[in-house]
C-alpha cells in the first residue's frame, strides 16, 4: 500500500510541477504574446498542454487522496489550488513533506 501511495504522491509532485509552470507560461507569456504581438498560436499550443496536464492534475489528487485517505478539506485544497497561479507550487510543498514521511 505504501509503494503505491508513494508513486501516486510522485506523480502528483511531478504533474503539479508542469501543470504550475505551464499555467505561468500561460499567464506571463502566451497571452502577452497573443494580445501584444498578435500571436494566438501561442495560446493554443500552450492552452492545449495546460489544459491536458489540467487534467492529468485532477486525476493524480483523487487518485493520492484516494490511497493517503486524505480528509475532504486537503482534496479541495488540491483542487483549488489547480486554478489559482501559484497553487500548485504551494499543494506541492505539502505533499513533498507527506513524501518525506513515508520515506523516513
Amino acid at each position: 500500500m505504501n509503494s503505491s501511495r508513494l508513486l501516486a504522491l510522485r506523480a502528483l509532485y511531478v504533474i503539479g510541477l508542469a501543470e504550475g509552470t505551464s499555467f505561468l507560461v500561460l499567464l506571463l507569456i502566451a497571452m502577452p504574446l497573443k494580445y501584444l504581438a498578435n500571436a494566438p498560436a501561442a495560446v493554443r499550443i500552450v492552452g492545449a498542454l495546460h489544459g491536458g496536464l489540467f487534467l492529468l492534475y485532477v486525476a493524480a489528487v483523487l487518485l493520492a487522496a484516494l490511497l493517503s485517505r486524505w480528509k475532504w478539506t486537503r482534496i479541495l485544497l488540491g483542487l483549488i489550488s489547480s486554478v489559482v497561479p501559484l497553487g500548485p507550487f504551494f499543494f506541492d510543498a505539502s505533499v513533498k513533506r507527506e513524501i518525506n514521511a513515508i520515506q523516513i
